[in-house]
């Protein structure tokens, strides 16, 4: 298993970059069009559809199809934990159902004077059995383009 980690400052308050964070239109605005985003479905932890935020226990199941070819590859995660304090918040997630074996995504926010430093930091493991394995330190050349792209978006829409 690896991990890849990416930071950017944002020059907006902490609770502007939390609260585009805690709800769906924020994955949706993140997402690069490219991958053909769908979401499917969004069970809160009361099991409730489509909760204004997404709290500890929301499942949320999406699919892709890239460039818009092929079958769609669904995607179900689970929110596992989500604290805010005064000066800093979190929430991760896991993928319960999808293409990798293990992907586990902490959504990290710190308040930096006037603005606020994201950090991702991200657990991981290819699909493909042995040969993903083997591949697995590869990622980083797939992840580096996606987490680049969703900071500099998270900056076009928050700055």
């Amino acid at each position: 298993m690896r991990t890849y980690e990416r930071s950017v400052r944002i020059a907006a308050p902490l609770e502007a970059v939390w609260d585009f964070h805690s709800r769906l239109e924020g994955l949706e605005a993140l997402t690069p069009g490219w991958l053909g985003l769908r979401v499917d479905a969004v069970t809160g932890p009361d099991g409730e559809p489509d909760p204004a935020v997404l709290a500890a226990g929301t499942e949320i199941t999406l699919s892709t199809a890239i460039l818009g070819r092929g079958p769609r590859q669904r995607w179900t995660s689970r929110i596992l934990a989500r604290e805010r304090e005064a000066d800093a918040a979190y929430f991760r997630d896991e993928m319960l159902e999808g293409p990798f074996p293990t992907w586990v995504h902490t959504h990290l926010f710190y308040r930096d004077g006037d603005g606020t430093i994201l950090r991702d930091h991200l657990r991981y493991e290819l699909p493909g059995g042995r040969l993903g394995r083997r591949l697995t330190p590869l990622g980083v050349l797939g992840l580096e383009p996606f987490f680049r792209y969703r900071h500099r978006r998270t900056k076009d829409l928050l700055e």
